[in-house]
């Protein structure tokens, strides 16, 4: 067992002198009725703590002293009071109920009063986020082009993200930063309500399905340490949580209707509501568009559906339905020299890509007493994706798969048959987690323990599709048996993971959490592959069939530790360091691609993931988390040229990054016209700086090189203002330059028309607009995206949706008209 791990089960077993902490208990009532009100939130010490349906009130584990307590809830006059703990009885505020409807302005005023909402709390149901580096993006507080997804806007306040942008309205979510790639938002854990949502967790790990945005209460987003608790990524956690039952009416429908430029329209409506003990929260989402570039056409119907019934207070039953069904029509990629005479240009006409994809989910939590929380997650998908398209001449080993033309015969009929991968994806699992809440020698501690499950049936197979033009997921090996791309593959995943989390206080401010996780993971890989030879003419000599079966067992332990040190109850500082880990997937083994090659020895890669950085803020009007962080990445895959200039995808070396990231969100109202509760005026700034090196390596040319995926510069800014009922927004987004390659490949001349593949990603800047305007229960919202019409791209795809440059979209508007009933 190696030094961390040793000094962590230390840690465990060791106790830190501190100083006492109580429990404040109560009740809210309104002033007039005497009745308790629900859904009230209460801010004390740093941590948001909720009402019952009766009003009462429990907040735990705060320090002995002098706090400022907050109570809001809508329709209510916030209370701001002072408190000093201990409290030995219950103590009961009564709320004053406004005269008047509130504007949207005030609304969302009171709801960022307290700027610790965008941050998640120490403890959250049975997760602890101590020490850790989280985000919260609230959905409700944006002005932004939610019905197309656009996560440049969505995600401005989140630091340091890259993202790939496609123009299939938001249906595919691309985040990566620090160095990940953001394909798919595969190396972070993907979740939705606590559960995976991505192919597979460790056999597959891409993210075909992200919730519209239209039905997301928010989004979390936990760095580095997050593998202790969902896993073994490098990025950490994303998690979306969908809006939950209105707990007041019996039935609320909210309906959206949006259009926008390249034929974009969209309708999301849902309906929510309580009876007594039981909840359901549902919606409907269809998008459909012609794309920016031709060849760009797309659907997608998506249906959501979640049903709870509460037993008690402290028992209740969910059950989760996801449904999404979408067909996208894909352009291709382009050369540089094409992208330069003209960005919304194909060569493509009958590539495709549809998924269809089935989530389901059962929780069960429990409350044994005031101390222990109990959850149970079952989860399941049965889904398929299907990629069929034209990339290059089969079996000509000087095709070029970006430039070269989708020949047709005499009679209009196309010559050559498609490549076609479908991939199935049967997986289920379930994790329990218990979160105790207890004392040593008189202080309070939280212990987190729980055991993941997870188990993966899927399949990819490989081989020729039609001939023809549209979206025909069929085979057609027996009509061409001397097609070189044919493979089918089971991979039968399977993973068992034990985790557990502690937090110690070690004085009034300072926490220590560490953790360990234990994983046992077996990935396996069952099936045969083509192997087909040709003469230099392109001509077939040799064909055989070969089985390529792989069992890959592993045991290991993660280890990471935090701390954070809290002067008062709106400033923290915090730290922490996590091993992390990536598997190898199963396509990293046996996918065929005409653009590189497998290296049959490419392993796992092995890392660990440092934060630290100051965050809170100053007197309500300057909220800030401004740190740095290091990531060390071992056996990193990546792409490079063998001696015969073939490009290999093999464990490159060994990398670090490491850099500086800042948020600063500066509430100029609230410091100039501290009064005026009508108008709101922020002005944020996002700044990441990012650095990096390739430390060791045995490929030529790639020792002491920039890491890709880097921009230095990340940089997204923004004003927003609102005045009643009527928003503005506006955001300006700078990436610096970034390579794509470990070999850091500038863009070759224009003459060669390979250099789709080869290159950096220019600078590029973007202006996002939005607005919107509410009055009484009718919503326009209206914007301009890439208001500057400025011609860029953010990715060099090296399969599909290329291969080649991806151009991302040119200006474009969107209006969207909202009702509530």
């Amino acid at each position: 067992m190696n030094r961390i791990v040793q000094c962590i089960l230390l840690v465990f077993l060791s106790l830190g002198s501190s100083f006492g902490q109580s429990t404040f208990t109560g009740r809210v009532i309104d002033r007039e009725s005497k009745k308790g009100i629900a859904e009230a939130e209460i801010f004390i010490g740093g941590q948001e703590f909720k009402v019952d349906s009766l009003g009462q009130f429990s907040c735990e584990g705060l320090y002995k002293g002098h706090h400022e307590l907050v109570i809001f809830t809508y329709d209510y006059k916030t209370l701001r009071t002072a408190v000093d703990l201990p409290i030995s009885a219950p103590m009961l505020f009564e709320l004053e109920h406004f005269n008047e409807a509130l504007s949207e302005v005030v609304i969302r005023t009171k709801r960022e009063e307290n700027f610790a909402l965008k941050r998640l709390k120490p403890i959250e149901g049975t997760a602890i986020y101590a020490g850790k580096k989280s985000e919260v993006v609230l959905l409700d507080q944006l002005v932004a082009n939610t019905a197309a997804n656009n996560a440049r806007q969505i995600y401005g306040q989140v630091v340091g993200l890259n993202i790939y942008e496609s123009n299939d309205g938001g249906l595919q979510l691309s985040i990566g930063g620090r160095g990940l790639n953001p394909n798919r938002t595969a190396n972070f854990n993907t979740r939705q309500n606590g559960y995976d949502i991505s192919a597979d967790v460790l056999g597959y790990p891409e993210s075909y399905y992200t919730p519209p945005a239209e039905a997301l209460s928010e989004v979390q987003v936990v760095r580095g340490a997050a593998s202790l608790q969902y896993g073994t990524q490098f990025g950490g956690l994303i998690n979306f949580k969908l809006k939950k039952p209105n707990p007041h009416k019996k039935i609320e429908w909210l309906s959206r209707q949006t259009l926008g430029s390249f034929g974009l329209f969209t309708s999301f409506n849902s309906l929510s509501g309580t009876l007594g003990k039981f909840s359901y929260y549902t919606y409907f989402n269809y998008k459909t568009g012609n794309g920016y570039r031709e060849n760009s056409d797309f659907d997608s119907e998506n249906f959501y559906a979640f049903l709870n019934y509460k037993f008690s207070e402290k028992t209740e039953l969910s059950f989760e339905i996801t449904y999404l069904d979408y067909l996208a029509q894909q352009a291709g990629g382009l050369t540089d020299q094409m992208f330069v005479e003209n960005p919304k240009q194909s060569n493509r006409t009958r590539n495709w890509f549809g998924v269809d994809w089935r989530l389901y989910a059962l929780k069960f939590s429990h409350r044994f007493g005031e101390q222990t929380d109990f959850s149970l997650n079952i989860f399941g998908l049965d889904a398929e994706r299907n990629a069929l398209g034209f990339r290059g001449v089969p079996g000509n080993l000087n095709s070029n798969p970006i430039s070269d033309l989708d020949e047709q015969n005499e009679t209009g009929d196309f010559i050559y048959p498609r490549d076609l991968i479908k991939g199935t994806f049967n997986n289920w699992g379930m994790e329990g987690r218990v979160l105790h809440k207890y004392k040593i020698a008189g202080l309070d501690a939280a212990a987190l323990f729980g055991a993941k499950l997870y188990k993966a049936n899927n399949t990819s197979t490989q081989g020729a599709g039609s001939s023809g033009t549209g979206a025909d997921f069929k085979f057609r090996n027996i009509d061409y048996p001397d097609y070189p791309n044919q493979s089918d593959f089971v991979y039968p995943n399977f993973n068992l993971a034990i985790f557990g989390e502690h937090i110690f206080h070690l004085g009034p401010k300072i926490s220590l959490t560490p953790g360990l996780r234990f994983e046992q993971i077996r990935t396996e890989s069952k099936g045969e592959y083509q192997q087909v030879v040709f003469d230099n003419a392109g001509n077939p000599i040799a064909n055989r069939k070969l089985t390529d079966n792989q069992n890959l067992p592993r045991k290991f332990v993660l280890a990471g530790i935090g701390l954070e040190y809290k002067p008062n109850d709106l400033n923290s500082m915090y730290a922490n360091i996590s091993q992390n880990y990536r598997s190898v997937t199963f396509s990293d083994i046996r996918t065929v691609n005409p653009t590189f090659k497998i290296d049959p020895g490419i392993k796992d890669e092995k890392g660990f993931t440092a934060d630290f950085g100051f965050r809170g803020n100053y007197k309500q009007k300057l909220s800030y988390d401004v740190g740095g962080f290091g990531l060390l990445y071992a056996n990193r895959i990546g792409i490079v040229l063998d001696d015969r200039a073939n490009r290999i995808r093999k464990n490159i070396g060994k990398a670090f990054i490491y850099g500086f990231e800042s948020l600063i969100d500066w509430n100029i109202a609230n410091t100039f016209l501290p009064s005026n509760y009508q108008t709101r005026l922020n002005w944020f700034v996002n700044l990441a700086l990012t650095d990096s090196k390739y430390l060791e390596s045995e490929e030529r040319n790639v020792k002491g090189k920039k890491v890709e995926f880097i921009p230095l510069v990340n940089l997204k800014t923004g004003l927003r203002y609102g005045y009643k009922n009527l928003f503005l927004s506006a955001q300006w987004t700078y990436l610096s330059q970034q390579f794509t390659d470990v070999q850091n490949s500038r863009i070759p001349d224009e003459g060669d028309l390979k250099s789709g593949l080869v290159g950096e990603i220019p600078a590029y800047s973007i202006l996002d607009i939005s607005s919107s305007y509410s009055f009484k229960n009718v919503k326009l919202e209206a914007g301009l995206n890439n208001a500057l019409n400025r011609a860029y791209f953010t990715r060099r795809a090296t399969g599909y949706p290329g291969p080649g440059i991806i151009p991302s979209d040119g200006r474009a508007f969107y209006v969207t008209l909202q009702f509530r009933l």
